[in-house]
């Protein structure tokens, strides 16, 4: 069985909305319900598992999981006190036939099923290959000048760009090597920038896919204002979701 995870229990500090950035309008829907069509729409995704914060269950259950009609939502998880801490939430309650986990930020709306397929079928691709890889992640190349500064200020070398790639999400697994990264950050009291790097530490290998720079992260509000002229030409193409 495959399943996503989607990380919804942000609260918005950095936006200061009356709302969780999750579940503000865009395009006439919530962001999370954006996010969601791209992973209802999957043939690849047979359940999804939504963290959320505990305040908001009810909310997120009546607006945006039954007014949608997301059925593939099995089950709504009060997020932890960090993203890692939620994602870990979340893989203790998929079930035992779980195989791939797909875990995706619910404030990445404009990521498309294709690319929720793709990812998959590139994890076992690459795996029959080299079975110790065990995770793809979708990242985009990036395209400015990248220096490396120190704490006063000062650059200390100019990166080579063409090594460095932005990681965005959704970042694809075996769930038995992302629960045991997880169990191991866990009781090393480590926290990772990303779930890849958990799994990096453990010895296994990611591949990175190349993604669009349209996959952004609803952060600030010109982030809300970028995704809507995004999905409004894509819809006027006949080519969002």
């Amino acid at each position: 069985m495959n399943v996503a995870i989607i990380t919804a229990a942000g609260k918005s500090t950095r936006l200061k909305g009356n709302i969780s950035k999750q579940f503000m309008s865009l395009y006439n829907k919530p962001v999370l319900a954006h996010t969601l069509t791209a992973f209802q729409n999957s043939s690849k995704i047979e359940e999804i598992y939504v963290t959320v914060p505990l305040n908001y269950l009810d909310f997120c259950k009546k607006n945006v999981v039954e007014k949608y009609r997301f059925s593939k939502v099995k089950k709504l998880i009060p997020g932890g006190e960090t993203r890692q801490a939620s994602v870990y939430n979340a893989l203790c309650e998929l079930p035992c036939d779980c195989e791939i986990v797909s875990i995706h930020d619910g404030v990445r709306p404009l990521i498309t099923t294709s690319e929720v397929d793709f990812l998959i079928e590139r994890l076992l691709e690459e795996n029959r290959k080299d079975p110790d890889v065990m995770g793809v992640i979708i990242a985009s190349p990036a395209y400015e000048t990248i220096k490396e500064v120190d704490k006063n200020g000062e650059i200390k070398c100019t990166i080579p760009r063409e090594n460095v790639w932005h990681a965005q999400t959704p970042q694809t697994f075996f769930y038995r090597a992302i629960l045991e990264s997880h169990k191991k950050a866990l009781e090393d009291n480590f926290i990772g920038t990303d779930d890849a790097s958990l799994v990096e530490r453990m010895g296994w290998k990611i591949k990175v896919v190349r993604g669009s720079h349209e996959n952004i992260k609803i952060t600030t509000p010109i982030d809300l204002f970028l995704a809507e002229l995004i999905i409004h030409r894509k819809s006027n193409r006949g080519k969002y979701h």
